[in-house]
């Protein structure tokens, strides 16, 4: 049944204090800025630069004064007014381009009353551009410096803003007080506020250098974080920004740290911009709206039937019951925010319509019961609720009712008859008795306190998805029921069977809301992270049986339906990539021999393998995480072989050392490797000492002389005392000293001592031995007479006697 669009007059402004002033505004100026009051009973309107008197006036519904200023023309007019997110008194903020700040409020005296004036940068010589008011904080844009344009670069031009915010500390009085100035950003472009109930949007303006024009801020002040986001691109990055702590960002700095900004993109085409309560909406000049989430991702929402034809900003844009309103000219369209499709076209009597912000939260039951759950569209004809007609009361099933639907679709799934099943055949039929025993119970024929207060709880649990699914029916498409219907089929589904309708409906959940999907699985299986920061699970057994059941041989599901553990991998694929080897070795902890294979089976780790190929390119990274977490021996040394490969030494060791002593072949073998890359080149060598606690306890010094012959670059010429110049140095003794003192010291014998081939290079003494005696030097002389050489001193030679 399609629903009808209704558009009810709420009211014709009579009831509202200065009703003909604000007929008259409304209908005579279209640039005119229309804002409501939290409480929704003040309505602002604040008129551009050199309109005629009044520029401002604030009406009031019911009992109250208007509010008329008005300022000549040589003298500034406000850049922006607006009320504060406090519903129990509304206070309106008054913003002028030199930082003057006025606050009016309603005292305790008849009419309005200037509350407070202040500077909003005491240094003065401030340039406002824009401001706007978050939830206890007021943020405005400024201009840094106020300079000649003439000595003005493009550089500095470009970057010659910054963004400050203020507390607002509510107290006792009515006047909020108004915290230090802190810098949010500086050297930044001018950017456009945006405001909603939790974010603060920073968006690109007319003004803003091209180069940067493409990416906006989401700024959220309860959480202290900034996201960085460019639609275009699909990108989108978060910071720590608390002032609180002191955070602040040069704007130029941010960008450069965060990867893919940068790309050049045509600037952001945006007609209209409006925050509501699940993102920003954006409509650009072809006429497609689209939602920028708080968390910086970016999804189309329609195609307006005709493209704006107005000024930039001349749109209203707005929110209710999963529908997006919005108004351009005298046409009223209203869009499905999950399809997309046109639901309704409405041609209105003036092209002079305003949509009003929505109340705040808690203050809905005040309206007038045709305005609720809507939007409002003011006018000078008069003030309108847009919304949907209610739909008849749905009547739910009862809890009988529901025993024997259930029953007849848990027998019906089990029955090799091929007849339906129907729930009145089981109400008659005997052969059942555990439905109808249970309908009795609930009937109150039967009182047995202990089985119905245990079949209470799992009750309450359909009762309550059927409850939220005809809530939902009836046309409450917010998100958070969405999340909450799939987090609760999700919990439903892990506690069955999965297989066939089931199996289809899972892969359907997480496809359609992957983040609910694996928030609900993360509940089921108890998933927490230790100190060392690997996930560990307290989830029963039987649980991880279902999750990690594969599919038996011969019996692959249809469609590309994909068994649970598949399914879990590829959302983590896509939503927290980094946690996969993490989960994958979790996996493989709890899995028992064959779980849901009828064999043996594939390892999970090539399962995982499997769904990352699917995804497209795989990671290399991602890859080799899967590849050492698994501990398979054959899928480590391919790890290892792939590092080394890249050259990537001492991420190899790590791999080799991690092993322990569980795994001493393995070790070994990895050590063996790493081993024969030593002996061929050099760039081993600064991980020596890695090498060296890598090194088989085991390994006699004779077997690895062996290994490094093995694996020595062959020589084509004699060796040389020293390596060539520009050559890499050749392995060397001096190198090889610590493995052998080490296998040495660890195969030498505890006995008497054994005479040992490489004894004189283990077991070094520590000091040289004695130099032997210096014999005589017998030079190369030329050959002498005989006589000469075969003469030799006798005892007479030396009694020679004095002839002088």
């Amino acid at each position: 049944m399609k629903r009808a669009g209704t558009l009810r007059l709420l009211s014709d402004l009579s009831d509202f204090s200065g009703a003909a002033r604000l007929r008259e505004l409304l209908a005579g100026d279209p640039a005119v800025r229309v804002r409501c009051s939290p409480d929704g009973r003040h309505l602002l309107l604040l008129r551009p630069p050199g309109a005629p008197a009044p520029q401002l006036l604030v009406a009031v519904h019911g009992p109250g004064s208007e509010l008329e200023r008005a300022w000549s023309a040589g003298q500034p007019q406000p850049l922006d007014a607006f009320f504060l997110p406090w519903p129990a008194r509304p206070v309106l903020v008054l913003v002028w381009e030199s930082g003057l700040t006025e606050l009016w409020g309603v005292g305790v005296g008849p009419g309005w009353q200037l509350l407070q004036s202040t500077e909003l940068c005491p240094s003065g010589g401030a340039h406002v551009v824009a401001v706007a008011a978050s939830r206890g904080h007021l943020v405005w844009c400024e201009e840094s410096q106020v300079r000649d344009e003439g000595q003005l670069g493009p550089p500095e031009a470009t970057f010659s803003h910054r963004v400050c915010v203020r507390s607002l500390e509510p107290n006792r009085e009515v006047v909020p007080a108004l915290g230090h100035t802190h810098i949010l950003l500086h050297h930044c472009p001018p950017f456009g506020l945006l405001a909603s109930r939790r974010d603060l949007y920073l968006v690109p303006t007319a003004t803003t250098w091209s180069g940067v024009a493409h990416i906006l801020l989401i700024w959220t002040p309860s959480k202290g974080r900034v996201r960085v986001s460019a639609p275009s691109l699909g990108l989108a990055h978060s910071k720590n920004l608390n002032p609180g702590r002191g955070d602040t960002w040069d704007f130029r700095i941010l960008l450069r740290s965060l990867p893919g900004l940068l790309s050049p993109r045509q600037p952001l085409a945006v007609h209209t911009s409006a925050p509501v309560s699940q993102g920003l909406l954006m409509l650009d000049f072809r006429g497609t709206v689209s939602l920028v989430h708080p968390h910086g991702s970016t999804r189309p929402v329609g195609i307006l039937h005709e493209p704006p034809m107005g000024p930039p900003g001349s749109a209203a844009l707005g929110t209710f019951q999963g529908t997006l309103a919005c108004v351009l000219g005298s046409t009223l369209e209203l869009l499905d925010m999950g399809s997309g499709q046109l639901l309704e076209r409405k041609v209105l009597s003036t092209d002079r319509v305003h949509l009003l912000e929505p109340l705040a939260p808690g203050l809905e039951d005040k309206q007038e019961p045709e305005a609720r759950g809507g939007v409002r569209l003011l006018s000078a004809v008069g003030l309108f609720g847009v919304g949907w007609e209610a739909p008849q009361a749905l009547e739910l099933p009862s809890a009988e009712d529901l025993v024997f639907e259930e029953a007849c679709g848990y027998y019906q799934r089990r029955s090799l008859r091929g007849a339906q099943l129907t729930p009145e055949e089981l109400r008659h039929n005997s052969t059942f008795q555990a439905p109808q025993a249970l309908a009795s119970i609930l009937r109150g024929h039967l009182s047995p306190s202990t089985l119905l207060t245990t079949l209470r709880v799992e009750l309450r649990d359909y009762r309550g998805l059927e409850q939220l699914k005809a809530q939902l029916v009836t046309g409450d498409e917010e998100e958070a029921g969405w999340t909450e219907l799939a987090e609760q089929e999700v919990a439903r589904l892990l506690r069955t069977e999965l297989m066939g309708d089931e199996l289809a409906e899972l892969n359907t959940i997480f496809q359609t809301l992957p983040t609910a999907a694996w928030g609900a699985t993360h509940r089921a299986l108890q998933l927490q992270l230790d100190r060392a920061g690997r996930l560990r699970s307290q989830a029963p057994p039987e649980v991880w049986k279902k999750v990690l059941g594969g599919t038996a041989a011969g019996k692959e599901p249809p469609n590309g339906i994909l068994p649970p553990f598949e399914l879990l991998c590829r959302c983590l694929c896509r939503l927290e990539p980094r946690w996969l080897p993490s989960f994958v070795e979790l996996a493989q902890q709890q899995g028992g021999p064959g779980w849901g294979t009828g064999g043996p089976g594939l390892p999970l780790y090539r399962r995982a393998l499997a769904v990352l190929a699917e995804e497209g390119p795989r990671p290399e990274a991602l890859e080799l995480e899967l590849l050492l977490s698994s501990g398979r021996p054959k899928a480590v040394l391919q790890a290892v072989g792939q590092l080394i490969q890249k050259e990537q030494w001492e991420r190899a060791l790590e791999a080799g050392l991690a092993l322990g002593s569980s795994s001493p072949l393995l070790r070994s073998e990895i050590f063996k490797l790493l081993l024969a890359e030593f002996a061929q080149h050099r760039r081993l060598d600064p991980h020596f000492p890695l090498l060296h606690r890598l090194c088989p306890p085991d390994l006699a010094p004779t077997e690895l002389l062996l290994l490094l012959q093995k694996h020595l670059p062959d020589e084509e010429e004699p060796p040389a005392p020293f390596s060539a110049p520009g050559a890499e140095p050749t392995l060397t003794v001096g190198l090889l000293r610590a493995l052998l003192e080490q296998t040495g010291a660890q195969g030498q014998p505890s006995g008497p001592p054994v005479v040992n081939l490489f004894e004189d290079i283990l077991w070094d003494p520590g000091t040289p031995p004695p130099t032997p005696p210096r014999g005589s030097v017998t030079a190369l002389q030329a050959p002498e007479p005989p006589a000469m050489e075969t003469w030799a001193p006798s005892v007479q030679d030396f009694c020679v006697t004095d002839t002088h």
